[in-house]
């Protein structure tokens, strides 16, 4: 496969999920969706539809493959290494009162929405129940190190370890992983017109989910402080990158064939 062909797979994988996102933004700019739609549909996708497209994904797939401990190691690994190095880069480069947002803003990746999309876009099945595995240690790993970093620059300010467990806990995603990972272990199934049920459900989680998230895109927001955002994305979506491990197949997917 030569660059052009990498490029092409490339564009047909990212093209569809990023054309979501500007739908979303064009049809909020149109005011055929609002601030009210946008809340109640980002709340249905968090708490309901995601939720089962995680469970499903995760029970119809064979978790000698999906539960990839190298991948978790790998994203672990990866996410404090990303955390120290822009935490650092902030206390050296960025005004002490931003550093907090920016140092949230760079090191955490789209490994929600945008990523589950993109791995089913790549993957399918395979992509989607690993990526919901994952997802449950990107919870945990994202909140607490967000806590971390934006506790340090806010004086007087204390965090509540005990709530943000709890709230981790409680966390849909989090639910449904710890019960879709049994069930696939021990291959439980379920009825047919159950199973047909949750697709139609779960097929509504990554279109709607994009589509709220170029609704909420603002440009204003981004002009108004371009300095900070720039860098920031700058930092999450080049250097990051550039820091990977040139062929990250072996380390993340390690029973795929990436000949």
């Amino acid at each position: 496969m030569n660059l052009t062909d990498i490029f092409l797979q490339t564009l047909e994988t990212t093209l569809p999920v990023f054309a979501m996102v500007f739908i979303g933004m064009g049809l909020r700019r149109i005011g055929w969706i609002d601030s009210a739609f946008v809340n109640t549909a980002s709340a249905l996708v968090f708490k309901a539809t995601l939720p089962t497209l995680v469970f499903l994904s995760i029970t119809r797939a064979d978790l000698n493959t999906a539960l990839n401990f190298g991948l978790l190691g790998f994203y672990l690994a990866a996410t404090l290494a990303s955390f120290a190095l822009t935490w650092l880069w902030a206390y050296w480069r960025v005004p002490h009162a931003d550093r907090g947002v920016y140092v949230q803003g760079a090191f955490r990746g789209n490994c929600g929405i945008v990523g589950l999309a993109l791995a089913a876009n790549l993957y399918g099945d395979f992509g989607l129940s690993a990526g919901g595995i994952l997802l449950g240690l990107v919870i945990i790993s994202y909140n607490a190190l967000s806590v971390i970093v934006l506790i340090a620059y806010q004086p007087g300010q204390s965090a509540s370890w005990r709530r943000i467990g709890h709230d981790i806990i409680r966390n849909p995603l989090i639910i449904a992983v710890i019960i879709a990972v049994p069930v696939a272990w021990l291959d439980i199934s379920f009825p047919e017109w159950v199973m047909t049920s949750g697709d139609y459900f779960a097929s509504l989680t990554l279109p709607l989910a994009l589509l709220c998230i170029g609704a909420t895109v603002s440009l204003s927001a981004i002009r108004s402080d371009s300095s900070t955002a720039l860098g920031s994305s700058s930092l999450k979506m080049v250097v990051l990158p550039a820091c990977a491990p040139p062929r990250p197949g072996w380390w993340v997917f390690g029973a795929r064939n990436w000949d």
